[in-house]
């Protein structure tokens, strides 16, 4: 195989692939779990959801869990707790803050990423990522728009939220990026269902409906969203890298508006329609730097 035909497969990698396939599943839990949510508390919601991905899961790396290394353990436990922080923190901030500002700040962890990753991994980002990280932040306010107000108690969970998000990618290319030990997921969702069910009776009123709908979208969060999704980001995560990873995630919100669309009638406004174009034109800025920087590469050689 030429160099030319290498260097043309390298646009979009499979790892990439991946990851916006599964960014694509979490745009779609944000319409499945409006309609859970009509039924169940959201820390019920997380417990829930994650308790039966752990069940998935526990089932399918069973082996790998009674042979489980002190190593895998650890990681899964740092992991989980990053992991049901975050959502912990996204799900009560909600209740205090509006959507669209909360869409916004737990968007800035494309920013806080490669900041840590420089801290934490010693790992400066390329070229290509850091401005397809300012091009991709551009995007994101335009995209959600935030209204002006006081920064309140929902804007600072929601702001933290993203912090941890951050941590958790960046450490989770940490665990995994010489060795992926499958059993890592089980144990991350262990915890977070924990920190979901111990959060549930301090944070908001009890409602336990546990319906047909509500159970149809935890099986849907649960396998999809949960199982599949961070099974794959896990795994294929250490194939590229935390600031590109974050870039990618950062599509998220278009492909929840773009579903929201077609399933409840929403409709996005001309600035959020620019937004999502910027969000997408740094995405592939990213992708295409890098093409670029190997094809440079492999024709110097």
């Amino acid at each position: 195989m030429s160099n030319d035909s290498k260097t043309t497969t390298a646009l979009f990698p499979r790892a990439d692939r991946y990851l916006l396939a599964i960014t694509l599943i979490w745009g779609s839990t944000f319409s499945v779990t409006k309609i859970a949510l009509l039924d169940l508390s959201p820390m019920l919601l997380q417990g829930s959801r994650f308790f039966v991905a752990a069940l998935m899961v526990g089932m399918y790396t069973w082996k790998d869990i009674k042979t489980t290394s002190p190593r895998s353990l650890r990681a899964g436990l740092v992991l989980g707790f990053l992991l049901g922080l975050g959502f912990a923190l996204q799900t009560v901030g909600l209740v205090h803050t509006t959507a669209s500002k909360a869409g916004f700040l737990t968007g800035t962890m494309v920013v806080f990423t490669p900041l840590l990753q420089l801290v934490i991994e010693r790992r400066r980002p390329s070229i290509g990522n850091t401005i397809g990280v300012i091009i991709v932040g551009v995007g994101l306010y335009m995209f959600t728009s935030p209204a002006g107000g006081n920064f309140n108690y929902g804007d600072l969970l929601v702001f933290l939220c993203a912090i941890v998000f951050a941590f958790y990618i960046v450490y989770l290319d940490v665990f995994t990026k010489e060795h992926f030990d499958r059993e890592i997921v089980f144990y991350q969702f262990v915890v977070t269902a924990v920190i979901g069910f111990a959060a549930w009776p301090f944070f908001e009123p009890a409602k336990t409906a546990f319906t047909l709908p509500s159970v149809g979208a935890i099986l849907y969060l649960s396998f999809f969203a949960s199982t599949v999704a961070i099974f794959v980001q896990s795994k294929y995560q250490r194939e590229t890298t935390p600031t590109k990873a974050a870039i990618i995630f950062t599509m998220e919100p278009v492909f929840a508006a773009l579903i929201a669309f077609f399933v409840l009638g929403e409709i996005m406004s001309l600035v959020e329609a620019l937004g999502a174009a910027v969000m997408f034109g740094g995405l592939m800025f990213s992708e295409l730097y890098g093409l670029r920087t190997k094809y440079r590469s492999n024709h110097s050689a």
